[in-house]
């Protein structure tokens, strides 16, 4: 008995200690309670000490009761202590003090407390699940959402949702560059294409864009940008959905593109509307936002008249309802889109989803994003690519007709893997059953109630005009109250609903009692399912490709998907060590509440009042991103860097014109900005001028006076990365943002290499206005293959006013008038993912976060100093006045092209050696860019350094002219390489040193599937989609 006494005192005690702590920082375990930021324990400068490094990392315990042992940072971290002083002992440094204190520049070094509210250690993991369920059972999750306008209800096949979300093999690989270990996610995707293809009836799709929104944005300016810029009128029928109009406002004004809202059903308005010759194109809901199915004949003449005035017809449409519906091809469409998400993926508060794009063949060069091509290999083998890559900003720069530099890859993989395991046949039952569910209803409604439904055709979504002097109000609260239902209002007296496939014979009878004042209508449950218009239907088969015919089991489609990642390399095989990339720990504590249905199962436009966990969780990141830069807002809406980035430049743009600075126009952009800075400039309608850089990689200080001298009364802004895109700590920095600040313009700074700035510095001290984060690298949301991706920015005070807003449910943060138009489709963009960054921040706590830059600088300058004495090191070198990379370095191969090795050639058989390559050729060609990150342990750095030294060997007989150097012209070599080519004599070296050159690989061995890729023939002979079995059939004639 007193043992058990003692026991629950002792429990007690730690509870109370442990919570003490938190209420110091303001936030408990269970609840949450305003941070009381600005007092914080840590006085004067942050302790960036080995000792406090060591005090951080240990999880004994023993000195702290109320502290677990489930801490975070160790885990996250990947040198211990002791790794630690030995890689500074290499690099000549006794403490890790010292070292940042040599690697940033005094000048820059603020070291300034954090003020995240968290306790200063940070959440152990435990911890944060409990509070991350605290805020998620705030959410009013199991209300039956059926407000539709582009969100559904779905439900994601558990074989998927285990195997493809929740694995680390699918979201935790890069964008499939270097394809001879992409070949899983590739194939993917050209599904994903496929079935985009198939259901459009256009023969060439993308592999994803950001949302239906920027899509439709996306079509607007191809439209304008096929006239060649001279025509600045856009037609759009009134039925679209309210936040793509906002998106396709924002997108319009930098060119002074005039959007005509009209109504598209009416032939009368609209035809003459079309033979304007101002006119580039026009854009229909099909079907529409209301629900209605514009006439075939109505839509043909649209058609009709588009085309005979040389513009071009979008066509917004559901992949659902395509699978019944008369395809966009068979109106002479030239752009289709729409969003994936009902095909398995969350509603997410409105991300991530996948919206899909696809063209005509004569734009198929034109159309904005990447496109998985069919491709063959050395030995002539079918392989898998990213075609037409010199259509991409990173090439266009400035000349780009976009700036997307991103996917949402693995949401399309969600979409296309739903296609695959259900088939053609069970698509087709999905639409038909939402079709009966929602005839169903729309007939009960309509003559056995006192209500009206207003459209004369539809196939998920009603319209109803309500009867007996009902409120739209009054009758929302009662769906909820009594029925647990969120419908949408459309006005005072008129209310939709969207029905999906998570409607349950149930909800239906609800449905009807709520339209019949809880009646039930004899017969109002037919025993016969209406059938789906047969003139409103399209004819032929859909998806007879193969991929969507077989694995229609559990069992196969598990070892289909197991099939597929075992084909991509990703962080579950090896580091990746792409440089400007981040490619860190995306932890299973962060990722779980990504699958959760608390946040899941929410809808972008449900009531504030039924979401306060989530607004809870965006206000409390939005603050302690606002720390971390010292800034003083924060917008969570970019759904990608270059949304971010384009985010930023549209709030400065408004911000001078508020002021009567319209005409400042002109962006300075150094030469080594990575190429979406320019694109984004040019969709923001900025004039883009080059800024000089020196020869030691530094942004050449005389050449930026000049320029802003030159362009005093035009200049809007510059864009600077920091550290640099070379991964340099410039000390010329805040010089540079003074001086654009004397001359009127406004700095915008690039945060994509922050991950070397958290704690240490920020955007705020160094001067800055703007800065986009990239949440999906140094805040740990995962790359997935190619997106999803969050471009969060932060402004100083004089900016928050500007910050996105949306149509239909502004962010608490957004609300004013001076409020730019959204830039994505949701309020918050991609906020199913932003947990993740909430919980990294979290758990890393004040105290631990700068490590994570100071970890991440240790692991690249301790790989630096180990490969110099190889290969020649860019900027830092013996020629240079720099020392220490930040948290990236560039090894230079230029010297070996004139002996015919190239990068490339390091690139591909790195993946001999099993690891991804760096970055390649940027931001300097000839060169790889390595950035390990804090993540990855000593051990796997000095794997990857020992491969690339025994590379460097090979190059050295390569260019000795020893035979055994053509295993670099070679690689990578494939297990079928190994076993069936027949020119194994006359290669000059050995299959051991083309598959084993290191002990390692001995114990694990990462296979590419597919030799080196032959990029030009996939460019010359474009296929972007699966071929049908009976193409497969004829060519085997």
């Amino acid at each position: 008995m007193l043992k058990g006494r003692f026991l629950g005192t002792l429990a007690q005690t730690r509870y109370v200690l442990r919570n003490r702590a938190f209420r110091a920082t303001g936030i408990c375990c269970g609840s949450v309670v305003v941070p009381q930021r600005g007092n914080h324990s840590s006085a004067g400068k942050t302790d960036v000490s080995s000792n406090q490094y060591g005090q951080l990392y240990s999880s004994t315990g023993s000195a702290e009761l109320g502290r677990p042992l489930d801490t975070f940072l160790r885990r996250h971290i990947g040198p211990s202590p002791n790794d630690t002083s030995g890689m500074l002992e290499t690099m000549g440094y006794n403490d890790l003090q010292e070292f940042v204190a040599a690697v940033v520049p005094s000048k820059i070094l603020q070291l300034k407390p954090l003020g995240i509210g968290a306790p200063q250690k940070g959440f152990t993991e435990q911890e944060m699940l409990k509070h991350l369920r605290h805020l998620a059972n705030k959410n009013q999750y199991q209300v039956k959402n059926l407000i539709g306008k582009g969100y559904y209800g779905t439900i994601l096949p558990p074989v998927i949702q285990r195997n493809v979300l929740e694995c680390p093999e699918w979201y935790t690989s890069y964008t499939p560059y270097q394809p001879e270990i992409s070949q899983g996610r590739l194939e993917s995707l050209l599904n994903f294409q496929t079935i985009i293809s198939d259901l459009t009836g256009l023969p060439i799709a993308n592999a994803s864009l950001l949302d239906e929104g920027t899509a439709a944005g996306e079509a607007m300016l191809l439209s304008f940008n096929n006239s060649r810029k001279k025509k600045l009128k856009y037609i759009i029928d009134k039925r679209l959905h309210e936040q793509t109009k906002s998106v396709l406002k924002t997108r319009a004004q930098p060119f002074g593109i005039e959007l005509v809202e009209t109504d598209l059903y009416d032939s009368e308005t609209v035809l003459p509307l079309l033979e304007d010759d101002q006119v580039c194109g026009c854009m229909v809901q099909y079907p529409a936002t209301d629900g209605s199915i514009i006439a075939q004949e109505a839509l043909q003449e649209v058609s009709e008249a588009i085309h005979a005035n040389k513009g071009l017809l979008t066509m917004n449409t559901d992949l659902m309802a395509l699978t019944l519906m008369k395809p966009p091809a068979e109106f002479n469409a030239d752009i289709a889109l729409g969003s994936s998400q009902r095909f398995g993926v969350p509603m997410g508060f409105g991300g991530p989803h996948a919206a899909f794009f696809a063209v005509t063949d004569k734009l198929s060069r034109k159309i904005p994003g990447r496109i998985v091509g069919v491709s063959k290999d050395r030995l002539g083998k079918r392989a898998l690519r990213l075609a037409l890559q010199t259509r991409e900003q990173h090439i266009k720069r400035d000349k780009a007709t976009s700036n997307i530099c991103t996917a949402q890859a693995l949401l399309a993989n969600i979409a296309a893997n739903y296609a695959v395991y259900h088939g053609p046949q069970g698509l087709k039952d999905i639409a038909k059953r939402i079709y009966a569910m929602t005839t169903i209803l729309a007939n009960s409604i309509n003559n056995s109630s006192k209500h009206s439904v207003l459209c004369a055709n539809w196939f998920d979504t009603l319209t109803v005009k309500l009867g007996d002097g009902l409120i739209a109000d009054q009758f929302l609260q009662r769906a909820l109250e009594q029925y647990n239902m969120n419908l949408f209002k459309v006005d005072d007296n008129t209310v939709s609903l969207s029905l999906d496939e998570t409607v349950t014979e149930e909800d239906l009878s609800k449905l009807i009692k709520l339209f019949n004042n809880d009646a039930s209508p004899d017969g109002a449950l037919p025993s016969k399912l209406p059938e789906f218009p047969v003139e409103l239907s399209r004819e032929g088969e859909i998806l007879l490709q193969e991929a969507f015919n077989k694995h229609h089991s559990e069992t196969a489609m598990l070892r289909y998907l197991h099939r597929l990642q075992s084909r991509d390399l990703s962080l579950a095989n090896s580091m990746i060590p792409l440089g400007s990339c981040t490619m860190k720990l995306n932890s299973t504590v962060e990722m779980m509440p990504i699958s959760w249905p608390e946040f899941g199962n929410l809808h972008p436009f449900q009531p504030s009042e039924q979401v306060k966990g989530f607004h809870e969780l965006a206000e409390n990141l939005e603050k302690d991103l606002a720390s971390i830069t010292g800034f003083d807002a924060v917008s969570l809406q970019p759904n990608s860097g270059a949304q971010g980035e384009y985010t930023g430049l549209r709030v400065i743009r408004t911000y001078l014109n508020g002021i009567g600075q319209t005409h400042r126009n002109i962006c300075l952009i150094p030469d080594s900005a990575h190429g979406t800075n320019p694109a984004s400039a040019a969709m923001s309608g900025l004039k883009v001028v080059p800024v000089k850089c020196l020869e030691n990689g530094s942004l050449d200080l005389e050449d930026l006076k000049l320029k802003a001298r030159k362009n005093k009364d035009a200049l809007a802004a510059i864009m600077i990365t920091y550290p640099s895109t070379y991964g340099l700590y410039e000390p010329g920095v805040r010089e540079a943002i003074d001086t654009v600040h004397a001359h009127g313009g406004q700095v915008y700074l690039d945060g994509a290499n922050m991950n070397a700035q958290l704690g240490l510095t920020s955007p705020g001290f160094l001067g800055a206005d703007v800065c986009h984060l990239n949440l999906h690298k140094t805040f740990a949301i995962p790359h997935g293959g190619g997106g999803p991706g969050v471009g969060a920015i932060g402004v100083r005070s004089h900016l928050k006013d500007y910050l996105p807003g949306h149509a239909i449910a502004p962010p608490t943060n957004a609300t004013s008038s001076k409020a730019i138009d959204a830039v994505s489709s949701a309020a918050y963009g991609n906020a199913l993912v932003l947990p993740i960054s909430y919980a990294f921040i979290k758990m890393m706590g004040n105290e631990g976060l700068p490590f994570a830059s100071i970890m991440a600088m240790l692991n690249a300058n301790y790989m630096m100093t180990r490969l110099k004495k190889y290969y020649k090191i860019l900027f830092v070198n013996e020629k240079s006045d720099l020392k220490h990379c930040a948290h990236e370095f560039i090894v230079d191969l230029r010297e070996y092209k004139e002996h015919h090795v190239e990068a490339i050639d390091v690139a591909k058989r790195l993946q001999d050696y099993g690891f991804h390559a760096p970055t390649l050729a940027f931001p300097v060609p000839g060169t790889l860019m390595i950035e390990p990150t804090e993540s990855e342990n000593l051990e796997e750095l000095d794997r990857f350094v020992d491969a690339m030294i025994s590379i460097k060997g090979e190059i050295d007989a390569f260019v000795a002219g020893k035979p055994e150097g053509q295993v670099l012209k070679n690689a990578p070599h494939s297990l079928e390489d190994l076993i069936s080519s027949k020119d194994w004599d006359t290669r000059g070296y050995s299959r051991e040193l083309a598959a084993y050159p290191l002990p390692y690989l001995n114990y694990n061995k990462f296979w590419p599937v597919v030799t080196r890729l032959d990029d030009t023939y996939g460019d010359l002979n474009l296929i972007c989609s699966c071929p049908t079995v009976e193409e497969v059939a004829n060519s085997q004639d």
